[in-house]
């Protein structure tokens, strides 16, 4: 699959508003947040968007023209832009394709190609497309992407689409048509392992729904299953509902960022980047995790094995390599070994054999042996002679 227009050949990275500041947000905001990611090593390992989520516009003016609030943006946004361009950071926005976004703020309905153009006058670099407020048909649904794809493509501004309506509508098998470089296959994503609840899914229920559309990833388009958790630690607002505020472990948050990396998945954070613990920090920079997520072959990972709680991924990667992932997805510890051939599906030779939370490189032998605490994982990444 090739990349449109050189957008997304891997899966982008960066930061979204939404679940801990929503209409909270601001120009200063957004300034801190790209300095955070900056001094943090979060842009030297790859991060680049800062994205602002719902609640930014003010409306309309005179001429139609989208304008942000004014107390909130009082630079307006082409001066936003220029701020994070200077630190080679990119910006992205939000809009809806209806009348009102699913905060009941203005959408870009029937202002595609106005608001395109605008966005494109600011210097947006990322615009990600909702469909609150928009009717559940999937040909109304793919004529009014396609049209903000369009008017995207038409200001000749490099702007990464990001389509957002929850796969309700299977928007992998269309999305790419009508321009997209990332759609969300899932409802929001909680801050939670498991919820047992199809309106507040978790990162297990949202891990499950990505099984059969690993063939639809790949350059220059990728399925979605929202953002990064890691960091909120139950503080979020709309990513906590559900869970009383406790969020997840750090074994959890360790097996959600290794997943969504086999996924192949977009690594967009929101939490707060100014207050990030080390342990979090450490774990959204692994450079050997983003590496897999990054991987130039574009391939999503799919399920080899799963029997008695254990889950096994397996992801090729460029060169020859290949990556595993070995879930414990059940409450207790979980030990046993596994065979490269028989349960693994490779009959590939590997000289190496690298463990990525141990950082250490183990002999590449037939067998895999592993020791998983409860919604633990690991991950390996075997190399040809």
């Amino acid at each position: 699959m090739l990349a449109k227009e050189g957008l997304c050949t891997t899966p982008p990275m960066g930061w979204n508003s939404w679940n801990f500041f929503e209409g909270r947000i601001s120009d200063t905001i957004l300034r801190q947040m790209g300095d955070a990611m900056v001094a943090n090593g979060m842009k030297a390992a790859g991060y680049e968007y800062i994205i602002i989520d719902d609640l930014w516009t003010g409306g309309r003016d005179a001429q139609n023209n989208l304008v942000p609030d004014a107390v909130r943006f009082p630079h307006g946004m082409k001066a936003l832009a220029d701020y994070l361009h200077a630190r080679g950071l990119k910006l992205g926005i939000y809009s809806d394709a209806a009348m009102l976004t699913c905060g009941g703020v203005t959408g870009s309905y029937n202002f595609e190609e106005q608001d395109a153009a605008t966005f494109a006058s600011w210097g947006i670099d990322y615009l990600k497309y909702d469909y609150c407020n928009a009717p559940q048909d999937v040909s109304i649904a793919f004529a009014r992407y396609k049209k903000m794809g369009d008017a995207l493509k038409a200001t000749g501004r490099p702007i990464v689409y990001a389509i957002c309506e929850w796969g309700q509508l299977k928007p992998w098998l269309w999305a790419r048509a009508a321009g997209g470089n990332l759609w969300r296959t899932t409802w929001d994503l909680r801050d939670v392992w498991q919820s047992h609840n199809d309106k507040l899914t978790g990162i297990l229920e949202v891990f499950d729904q990505e099984e059969h559309i690993a063939q639809y990833a790949g350059p220059g388009g990728w399925n979605d299953p929202d953002m990064l958790m890691v960091g909120l630690n139950g503080k979020g607002s709309s990513s906590s509902a559900g869970n009383n505020g406790v969020g997840c472990t750090p074994t959890e948050y360790a097996a959600h960022f290794a997943l969504w990396c086999m996924l192949a998945a977009p690594l967009v954070v929101n939490s707060d980047l100014r207050q990030l613990s080390a342990q979090s920090l450490q774990l959204l920079n692994n450079k050997d995790l983003i590496a897999i997520d990054q991987d130039t072959l574009g391939r999503q990972a799919v399920t080899v094995f799963k029997q008695n709680g254990i889950q096994v991924l397996k992801k090729e990667l460029a060169g020859g390599r290949m990556a595993i992932c070995v879930l414990n997805r059940s409450d207790s510890l979980q030990s046993g070994q596994l065979s490269l051939g028989r349960d693994l599906a490779s009959s590939g030779t590997f000289a190496r054999c690298h463990l990525i939370f141990g950082q250490k490189n183990i002999t590449a032998g037939r067998m895999l042996a592993y020791k998983l605490a409860p919604h633990a994982c690991e991950v390996y990444v075997f190399t040809q002679p």
